[in-house]
C-alpha cells in the first residue's frame, strides 16, 4: 500500500466523525465538575514577587512552552475564569503592568474578553493563541480568593520551585540583645528562600547591591561599613548561606531582578574564604529615631519639586510635579518601575514597589506637566530624566501615574491602641495630640508629653479612629467660580427662604421687610470626588431633616463654608452651604450616576462625578450688603469641619483674589490651596492657611 498524504488522512478522518455523528446522535452536554476538553492539554500557574500562594502572574503552558497574558483589555471577569482553572473559587482583583514582575517566553493571550461564566479560560475571546503585539511590562496577574473548589486537584497549580526567586529580604543585626530601635539601618543580609531565611555569601559584594537592598527595605541610600569589624565577627559564628554570585546593576528595584546564584543544596562548602554581606542604610529624616522638634529641624532645605497626592498610607499616591510655580501630574506613557523608583527615593522612602498607571491613585486637576518620562534609575530627581513636555492633546487624567514605595519596618503596627469600648483602660496617657498627617506614629505628633492633660476621664472620653484602606477627596473647580462670578441686588420679598435657612448676614434681622435689598456676591460652585471611594453624608438617613421651603432633605449640617477676607485674614462677609442636596450632576464618560437626592434618595458623591450648584439657586452666595469697598480673599472651603472622612485636606480650600469698588468686583487667581508653590502662596497670602490632616 503506497503512502498516504496527510490531508489524506484528514478527509478520513473528517468522514468518519460525520458518519458516527449521523449514527450515534450528538453527545449529551455533561453536568460532571470535569473542565471541558478545551483546557485539557493546558496547564497554568502563578508566578512572580512579592505576592501570596493564591496571588501572582498568570502564566499558562501550551505545547510545552510556558507563557504569559496581556494585560490589554483584562478585566475581573477573565481573573474568575482564569482563579477557576488555577482551583479557587472567584477572583478578588487582579493586576496590570507587570506587577509581579514580567515573564519570559511567549505571550499567548492577548485582548483576552471573558464574561465571568466560562468553565475553561479557551471559551473566552482573544487574538488567539501566540497572536499579541504586547511587552512583558504588561503581563496580567490575578489575586484569587483563598479558597479552593470544592474536591479540586492541585496537580493544575504549578508553583514555580524549580526556579527559586528571592521574595523578602532583612536585615538582621550582627551585635546587642536588648531592644533596639526601629527601622533597623544595619546588619546582615538574609533572604527568605523556600527553606528559611538564608544569608548572602559576600564575595564581589559591591555598593550597588547595598543600593538595592536598602531600596527594598525603605531607604533612599545606603553608606559604608565597617567591614574588618563584621568579618572578626563572623569568625565566631555559624552560618547559613543560600545565596552567592549577586551583581546588581544599582537601578533594580528588587533583588531578584539583580544577576544571582542559588547555592545547590548537595553543595558542601559554601562561600570559601567569604563571609556574610553586610549592609548599612541611611533612613530619611522622617524614619529617624528622634524627637519631632529634632525631626522638623532635619527637613531638607529648600521646597519639593515632586509630591504624592491621594494615596491612604505615606509613601504611595499620584505623582504630581512643581513647574514654573504651579503643581501637576504626570503622563503614565512609559511610567515604570524605574521612574517611579526615582520618584520614591526622592521623597525620602526606598524603591517603588509598583509603577502604578491609568489614575489608580485618582485623577487630578489642572494641568498634565511630563509625559514618557525614562529613567535609568541612578536620577536624583524625577526631573533629571528625560521626557515629553505634554500638550492638553497628548494625555488625559485618566493616565495620570502613581507609586507604591518600599517603606522601613517601623513597628507601627504594634503598637497598643484601644477602640471605643475601653472599659478596661485605667490610664489616659496622652493629651493634646495635633499632627500634620505625615507622621508615623502619634509619638511624633506635638502633644502635651508626660503632663496629660485631659478635662474630663473615664472611658467614654477616650479617643478613637475608623481606619479605611480608601477614601474620597474632593475638589472645587476654581476656574468655574471665576467664570461666573457676579453681583445681584435681591429685593428682600424674595429671600424669605433664603432668610430661614440663614444663608444671609446676620444684619439682614433688622432690614425693613419685605422692603429694600441685599446685595449678593454669587458664582457657581462644582465639586469633584477625586479620591477612591464615595464621598456620602456622616448622618444616616434617619436623622436627615426635611426643609420644605427648598423641598430637599439636609444630610449635612455644613459642608461649604464661603467667606470674604481681608488680606491678613480677618473675616468681613460669610456665607455657608449648610447641607448641601448632595449628588452626582454629571460625572465622567465611563463613570454611571448612583445618587439623586430627589424623592428622599440616597446622597453622595461618586468616584468620577462632580455636584454642580448654579450661581443662581438660592443660597448660592455670600451676602456682602455690608462690605465696604477693597481688596479682598475669596475663600471657599469644602468640607470645612472634617466630619467626612477625606485622603487629603490640603486641596479643600479654593482662593481667589477680590477687588470691590462698591458697585462691581473683579474675582481672580482662582486656585486651590495647594496648587501652588509655598512662595507663590506666600506672595497670595498673608495669614495661615491650612495643613494636611490638621485639626484646629
Amino acid at each position: 500500500m503506497g503512502p498516504v498524504s496527510v490531508w489524506q488522512w484528514s478527509l478520513w478522518g473528517l468522514l468518519l466523525c460525520l458518519l458516527c455523528s449521523s449514527c450515534l446522535g450528538s453527545p449529551t452536554p455533561s453536568t460532571a465538575p470535569e473542565k471541558r476538553a478545551g483546557s485539557q492539554g493546558l496547564r497554568f500557574r502563578l508566578a512572580g514577587f512579592p505576592r501570596k500562594p493564591s496571588e501572582g502572574r498568570v502564566e499558562i503552558q501550551r505545547a510545552g512552552e510556558w507563557g504569559t497574558i496581556c494585560d490589554d483589555d483584562f478585566t475581573l471577569q477573565a481573573a474568575h475564569v482564569l482563579c477557576r482553572e488555577l482551583g479557587f473559587t472567584e477572583a478578588t482583583g487582579w493586576t496590570h503592568s507587570a506587577k509581579y514582575g514580567p515573564g519570559t517566553g511567549r505571550i499567548w493571550l492577548d485582548n483576552l474578553s471573558c464574561s465571568g461564566t466560562e468553565r475553561s479560560v479557551t471559551e473566552c475571546a482573544s487574538r488567539g493563541w501566540g497572536n499579541s503585539d504586547c511587552t512583558h511590562d504588561e503581563d496580567a496577574g490575578v489575586i484569587c480568593k483563598d479558597e479552593r473548589l470544592p474536591g479540586f486537584s492541585d496537580s493544575n497549580v504549578i508553583e514555580v520551585e524549580h526556579h527559586l526567586q528571592v521574595e523578602e529580604v532583612r536585615l538582621r543585626p550582627a551585635v546587642g540583645r536588648g531592644r533596639r530601635p526601629l527601622p533597623v539601618t544595619e546588619g546582615l543580609v538574609e533572604v527568605r528562600l523556600p527553606d528559611g531565611w538564608s544569608q548572602v555569601c559576600d564575595k564581589g559584594w559591591s555598593a550597588h547591591n547595598s543600593h538595592v537592598i536598602c531600596g527594598m527595605l525603605g531607604f533612599p541610600s545606603e553608606k559604608r561599613v565597617n567591614v574588618a569589624f563584621y568579618r572578626l565577627l563572623a569568625q565566631r559564628q555559624q552560618h547559613s548561606f543560600g545565596l552567592h554570585g549577586v551583581a546588581c546593576v544599582g537601578t533594580e528595584a528588587h533583588l531578584s531582578l539583580c544577576s544571582l546564584e542559588f547555592y545547590r543544596a548537595n553543595d558542601t562548602t559554601r562561600c570559601p574564604g567569604g563571609a556574610p554581606a553586610v549592609v548599612s542604610c541611611v533612613p530619611s529624616p522622617l524614619y529617624a529615631a528622634s524627637s519631632g522638634q529634632k525631626k522638623q529641624q532635619s527637613k531638607p532645605q529648600g521646597e519639593a519639586r515632586v509630591r504624592l497626592k491621594g494615596g491612604a498610607h505615606p509613601g504611595e499616591g499620584r505623582v504630581e510635579v512643581l513647574k514654573a510655580g504651579t503643581w501637576g501630574t504626570v503622563c503614565d506613557r512609559k511610567w515604570d518601575l524605574q521612574a517611579a523608583s526615582v520618584v520614591c527615593r526622592e521623597l525620602g522612602f526606598g524603591s517603588a514597589r509598583e509603577a502604578l498607571s491609568g489614575a489608580r491613585m485618582g485623577q487630578g486637576m489642572g494641568a498634565i506637566h511630563l509625559s514618557e518620562v525614562r529613567c535609568s534609575g541612578q536620577e536624583l530627581s524625577l526631573w533629571k530624566c528625560p521626557h515629553k513636555n505634554i500638550t492638553a492633546e497628548d494625555c488625559s487624567h485618566s493616565q495620570d501615574a502613581g507609586v507604591r514605595c518600599n517603606l522601613p519596618y517601623t513597628g507601627v503596627e504594634t503598637k497598643e491602641t484601644w477602640y471605643w469600648d475601653s472599659g478596661n483602660v485605667t490610664d489616659v496617657v496622652m493629651s493634646g495630640v495635633r499632627c500634620t498627617g505625615a507622621e508615623l506614629s502619634l509619638d511624633q505628633c506635638a502633644h502635651h508629653g508626660t503632663h496629660v492633660t485631659c478635662k474630663r476621664t473615664g472611658s467614654r472620653f477616650t479617643a478613637g479612629v475608623i481606619c479605611s484602606e480608601t477614601a474620597s477627596d474632593l475638589l472645587l473647580h476654581s476656574a468655574l467660580v471665576q467664570e461666573t462670578a457676579y453681583i445681584e441686588d435681591r429685593p428682600l420679598h424674595m429671600l424669605y427662604c433664603a432668610a430661614e435657612e440663614n444663608c444671609l448676614a446676620s444684619s439682614a434681622r433688622s432690614a425693613n421687610w419685605p422692603y429694600g435689598h441685599r446685595r449678593l456676591l454669587r458664582f457657581s460652585s462644582q465639586i469633584h470626588n477625586l479620591g477612591r471611594a464615595d464621598f456620602r453624608p456622616k448622618a444616616g438617613r434617619h436623622s436627615w431633616v426635611w426643609h420644605e421651603c427648598h423641598g430637599h432633605y439636609h444630610s449635612m449640617d455644613i459642608f461649604t463654608h464661603y467667606d470674604i477676607l481681608t488680606p491678613n485674614g480677618t473675616k468681613v462677609a460669610e456665607g455657608h452651604k449648610a447641607s448641601f442636596c448632595l449628588e452626582d450632576t454629571e460625572c465622567q464618560e465611563d463613570v454611571s450616576k448612583r445618587y439623586e437626592c430627589a424623592n428622599f434618595g440616597e446622597q453622595g458623591i461618586t468616584v468620577g462625578c462632580w455636584d454642580l450648584y448654579r450661581h443662581d439657586i438660592d443660597c448660592q452666595w455670600i451676602d456682602i450688603t455690608d462690605v465696604k469697598p477693597g481688596n479682598y480673599i475669596l475663600q471657599v472651603v469644602i468640607n470645612p469641619n472634617f466630619e467626612v472622612a477625606e485622603s487629603d485636606f490640603t486641596n479643600n480650600a479654593m482662593k481667589c483674589n477680590c477687588k470691590y469698588d462698591g458697585h462691581r468686583i473683579w474675582v481672580h487667581n482662582c486656585h486651590i490651596g495647594d496648587a501652588f508653590s509655598e512662595e507663590a502662596n506666600r506672595r497670595f497670602e498673608r495669614y495661615p492657611g491650612q495643613t494636611s490632616n490638621q485639626i484646629i
